[in-house]
This record gives structure tokens, sequence and C-alpha cells, in this order.
């Protein structure tokens, strides 16, 4: 009976871990962080529920067809990709079956080039699919390792079986989600949460992010209106070690000149008419936190000593106050504007230029960042808004593509948003046309024709996108003899992507 109630007793903790890991799943899921540190949490979290010695999730990628991950507790390598017909992660991806081996290296299906890769010796193994239930399509799976005080059991298969299914929920409140939710596998759209997006341009936006974040360095921002700015900001707030302090927005453009003072710093009771009582400032309710400045070119004059001060050394006074107060924030900066220009112009200090552009990331407008990107992002806002409204799963006609894509969005990234969530909304049947977007639409310019040279594509001036698109992949397969999946890599899509364009054309 003793023995009884102290196995009870050491199993009420771990009973609580597993309970807790569930009910937090999805609110781990849903933030605007770095998806490879996320997941990566969540393998903590289940390595330790289960007293596995590692754990790793593999993502579906439906557009490559294989599985990958970097999400595990696998110190040595950064990724592993698998062939979907290899290994226990494979059969279970093809055949949506749970597998639990005591002696992974007797059975056929163990394929060992993880372990030479790692140098780690898998002996025992659970792995189930990641799908919200037994026929729905599998988005990836959860695989854990080498249980410490023993072989897996039939009461871990059955909580497994429950995170895989949480876990599949929780993914399609991220950016993992699928592109076709009928269709196995998920789309990696970006490395962070929310942020759509995986062109060449921004690349470079998310590795300085990673590298910011980490820092208390002052960050700036600079883009057109509408490219993300915001989100990016956020992004360097969650993934950062601030990330459960507070995130306190500014908004220059909304702020009246004779207020910007009291909005940031606060002001005391009878500082000016109407000021009735203590109010503290944003930099105050930033402390421990970050403060986002959104459009820092838009503060006058006088207000830009007084954020300079701040800057140098976190000490400010509320308007109408004597007292010298402190608040530790870390400061993120955004602008559309020219700084440098503003500097030369007398409308921007040049000592506080330098102060908020400790790290600049240049924030890359829509038109620059390729057709596929375009696309991406309008089957992503398609699927939000048709969630949102109700309407049933959209889909695309080749001439609506077309249209967005040979549009120049001076308005970036929230124009193409707008335009898509109107469409959903005039489309009850989620059939997205040409007729549903905006009726006036500015294109790019065709570029003067230029002479052939030797290994160039010639595509005449009135043939359509998907036409064009199509000749270019075809020459990019020709210049690799062949091999799409070279082609693939050159053009940075998905070797189903070479594939559905040469088989247009038959």
């Amino acid at each position: 009976m003793r023995r009884a109630k102290s196995a009870m007793l050491a199993e009420a903790p771990n009973s609580m871990s597993r309970l807790s890991l569930l009910v937090d799943l999805a609110s781990l899921l849903a933030r605007e962080v770095d998806l490879d540190s996320l997941l990566a949490t969540a393998c903590e979290r289940m390595a330790e529920a289960l007293r596995a010695d590692r754990a790793s999730i593999w993502l579906f990628d439906s557009e490559r067809g294989d599985l990958v991950t970097r999400v595990a507790l696998l110190p040595e390598l950064d990724e592993l990709r698998q062939p979907i017909d290899r290994g226990f992660v494979g059969f279970v991806a093809r055949t949506g079956q749970r597998v639990r081996v005591d002696d992974a290296a007797r059975d056929e299906r163990f394929d060992p080039s993880a372990d030479r890769a790692t140098g780690y010796t898998t002996r025992a193994m659970l792995v189930a699919p990641i799908r919200d239930h037994a026929r729905a399509p599998v988005r990836g799976v959860v695989q854990l390792l080498n249980r410490r005080d023993g072989p897996f059991d039939e009461e871990d298969e059955r909580y497994l079986d429950a995170l895989a299914a949480q876990l599949a929920h929780a993914l399609a409140m991220t950016t993992l989600r699928a592109a076709d939710a009928s269709g196995p596998g998920v789309t990696l759209r970006g490395p962070f949460n929310h942020i759509v997006g995986r062109s060449v341009a921004m690349e470079a936006v998310y590795r300085r992010i990673a590298l910011a974040a980490g820092t208390d360095a002052t960050v700036l921002l600079s883009g057109e209106t509408g490219t993300g700015k915001g989100l990016l900001a956020r992004a360097v707030h969650v993934n950062s070690p601030r990330q459960g302090g507070p995130f306190v927005t500014v908004d220059s453009t909304t702020l009246p000149a004779q207020l910007v003072e009291s909005e940031l710093f606060g002001h005391e009771r009878g500082s000016f008419t109407g000021a009735e009582r203590r109010v503290r400032g944003r930099v105050e309710l930033a402390d421990g936190g970050t403060l986002f400045l959104d459009e820092v070119g838009e503060l006058p004059l006088e207000s830009q000593g007084k954020l300079l001060r701040f800057l140098q050394d976190q000490s400010f006074e509320r308007v109408g106050g004597r007292e010298t107060l402190r608040a530790e924030a870390r400061i993120i900066c955004a602008t559309h504007r020219d700084l440098e220009q503003a500097v030369k112009d007398g409308r921007f200090r040049e000592d506080l230029y330098y102060r908020v552009r400790v790290v600049r990331i240049d924030v890359p407008p829509l038109r620059e960042r390729g057709p596929e990107e375009i696309e991406i992002l309008a089957r992503h806002f398609a699927d939000l808004y048709a969630a949102r409204y109700g309407r049933p799963s959209p889909r695309f006609e080749q001439s609506a593509l077309d249209a967005l894509v040979a549009h120049d969005w001076p308005g970036n990234v929230r124009e193409l948003e707008h335009w898509v969530e109107s469409a959903i909304v005039l489309s009850p049947d989620g059939r997205i046309a040409d007729e549903l977007l905006p009726p006036s639409r500015g294109g790019r310019a065709l570029p003067p024709a230029h002479r052939a040279v030797p290994g160039s594509v010639v595509l005449e001036p009135g043939l359509t996108l998907s036409e064009a698109s199509r000749r270019y992949i075809a020459a990019t397969v020709e210049a690799c003899d062949g091999n799409k999946t070279e082609a693939a890599r050159r053009l940075r899509v998905g070797r189903n992507t070479v594939a559905r364009a040469l088989k247009s054309k038959l």
C-alpha cells in the first residue's frame, strides 16, 4: 500500500507536466516568434513529460515532398532532411500509423543515417503522426527516443496521440499550416511565426532580426509604408530576453506636436490645461520591455532632444515634473523616410540618428521580393480571411495571380492584404477571379527589348506571366542538364513547383 502511494506521488508531477503541456501548447504556438525556437521549446517540454532522452518534430514539406526537422533536441546538427520513403518517420508520415519499438535497430524500417550524422544511438522509439483526427492529412511526425526509465508503454502512446492532435491544431494557427487543407504536409513560409516570406531579400532581414533580438541594441527598421515593419519589430521583441515584458507602441504620425512629450514621458497633474491627474508615459510603461517608436522621423525637433537623453542614460522627467525618473526599456524605431536626408535638411538631429540606427534593418518593398512571394502572401491572406468570413477554401484563377504579380504594389503587403480580403468577401464560392480585384491597377512597364545572347531566355512582350514563368523554368532545367532538383535549388522554389510548370506545357 505504501509503495502504491509512493508511486502515485511520483507520477503526480509527471501527470501535471503532461496536462500542462497539452493546455499550454496552443498559446505557445500562437505568437510571432522564431518558429525553430518555438517548436524546439515544445520538443523540450515533450521530452520532459514523456521522460524521453530526445524529442523532435519532423514537418512534411509539401513542396519538396520530404521531411525536415530543425526543431529537435539535436545539438549536433541545425537541420535534418529525410526522404518520405525512409525510416520510421517516413513510414509514419506515409501511412499515418503510430509506431512503438523497444529495439529500433532490429526493425527493418529503421534508417541509421540520422544516427550516423549525429553520433547518437537510438534504442527505443515512439513516433506518431501530427494530424487533427484519424482521417485527416498528415502534417508531420512527432518522434521520441530512448525513454530514460524503461521502454515506452501504452499510456505514452495514448498521451502522444493526444499531443500530436493538439500540435496539428496549433500548427493551423501558425504560418506552418498547409497551403491545401485537403492535402498532406505544410508550407514552409518563413522562419518567424505570422511573418510570411522566404525570398532572398527577406532572408537578409530575418538574419539581422535573429542577431539583433539576442541583444538590447537599438534597432532602426527602414522601409516603405506597408512593408510589415511593425510585425518585424514585434518579432525582435518576442525573440529577445525581454519577451516577458511589455511591448509598447507609439505611432508618431497620430500625435499632435504639443502632446508628443506627454505621450512619451507622461505628465504631472496641473502641468497643462486638462491635466487633472498624473499620467505615466509610454517610456515608463515599457520599463522592462520594448518601446516601439513607429515613424520616428515624424517626431518634432523639440522632442528629439529628450528622446536622445533617454537613449543615452535611460532617464527622463514627466512634463511639469522636476523629479528625474529612470526606465529600462529597449528601443526599436521604424521609418519610411530617408533619415540621412532629413539630417541634411535639419529636420532630424544627427546625434539622435546615430543613436537610433545602431542596428539598421532595411525592409524591402513587395515588388522586390519576387512573384513567388506575392503568390505565397496572397494565398496566406486568402486562407486567413476565408476562415474569418466563413468562406469556402479559396481558389485563385491564373488570371488573378497574373494580375497580382503584374501590379507595382505602392502600398506593399498591406495593399495586397486589402485586395485579397475584398476578393474573399466578394467570392461566396471561394473562387478568386481577376474581376474581383480592384478595376484600376497599375502594372510594371515592360523593359525595352534586348538582343538575345548565348544562354539567355528570350521572352517576347505579350506573354502571360504563367507562360513567361514556364519558359524561364524550362530553360533553367535545360541549363541543369534536366536535373529538376538542381533547377529548383537555383530558382529557390520547391521541386514540385518546377514539375508543375513543366507539366503545364503538355
